[in-house]
């Protein structure tokens, strides 16, 4: 293999390819057909489409996500924490004459139960430019990971992300609001909740209660919401991991998602540094093909 490969980042609702030659970038092309959107289509139709043009001289392509799940393109086994990053590259799953599916990672215990897929791929790329002891990867369902050396030894996914979004479009929380905008005052202030009231259900309809008062701009609700969530969520995995376990933490996201966790970080007593997902995510994928071409 000679730097010529095409990277994809295919999970449930969108799907991102990366042409590459030599090594550099040349083309990035995004899609809506995530593997819970595909409509009529199979996956190697929507594959054959995104990559047109991209294969005509064999260029392989390697895919991480939920491609890989019982609900993708094939269902690709996990391998089992305790396990070392390099592995990845190790158990590829050939698909078809494409290329090869990315291994999802797994814990399988009586005191945790966790699987990822697509993440593993980030969280190789994060390794290789900036060890951590702790990465935490903040989205729909985040993911918190502890590592020792290049081993994942244990992670933990917490669904913050998908809570915030039912709570603000499915539930009496968020009934009737005005469109949201983002207010640090509101952040801070349901972020020193969620970091230091252990008991946030019952806070939860105080927000409601807070607006239909007026103590609460009505459109601010959403940034009070991912405050009392994300503290929540940092609070309870900082007494999880215990605080000697986590003495400096690697967020892997976009800017702005990870400013607000670096903020809930530092006032938790967790120093943080910050890593972009997609360039993780483009890194961990040169790196397996760095080993493959070995």
């Amino acid at each position: 293999m000679k730097g010529d490969y095409i990277a994809i980042d295919w999970g449930s609702t969108n799907l991102r390819a990366w042409l590459y030659r030599d090594n550099v970038e040349i083309e990035h092309r995004c899609s809506a057909s995530g593997i819970t959107r595909l409509g009529n289509q199979t996956p190697r139709q929507v594959f054959d489409n995104i990559t047109s043009g991209w294969r005509e001289s064999g260029c392989p392509a390697i895919m991480a996500g939920m491609v890989g799940s019982n609900a993708g393109w094939i269902s690709v086994p996990y391998l089992s924490c305790p396990t070392h990053l390099d592995d990845l590259a190790k158990h590829l799953t050939p698909v078809d004459d494409v290329g090869w599916i990315v291994p999802g990672i797994s814990v399988n215990r009586d005191d945790n139960c966790n699987v990822m897929r697509g993440e593993e791929t980030q969280l190789l790329g994060a390794w290789r430019a900036m060890p951590a002891s702790v990465f935490i990867m903040p989205g729909t369902h985040s993911k918190w990971v502890l590592m020792n050396g290049d081993t994942v030894q244990d992670f933990r996914t917490v669904m913050t992300g998908e809570l915030h979004h039912l709570l603000m479009h499915h539930s009496l929380l968020g009934a009737g609001l005005p469109d949201q905008l983002p207010n640090e005052s509101a952040f801070n202030g349901g972020l020193h909740q969620g970091l230091n009231d252990t008991a946030i259900l019952p806070r939860l309809f105080e927000i409601r209660a807070a607006h239909v008062l007026g103590t609460l701009p009505r459109e601010y609700v959403g940034d009070w919401v991912s405050g009392i969530l994300i503290g929540a969520e940092v609070a309870q995995m900082k007494s999880l991991y215990g605080y000697g376990a986590i003495e400096k933490a690697t967020v892997i996201a976009n800017p702005e998602l990870a400013k607000r966790y670096t903020i809930a970080l530092h006032q938790a007593g967790i120093p943080s540094e910050v890593i972009d997902g997609e360039y993780a995510f483009q890194t961990g994928i040169r790196s397996i093909i760095n080993e493959l071409a070995n």
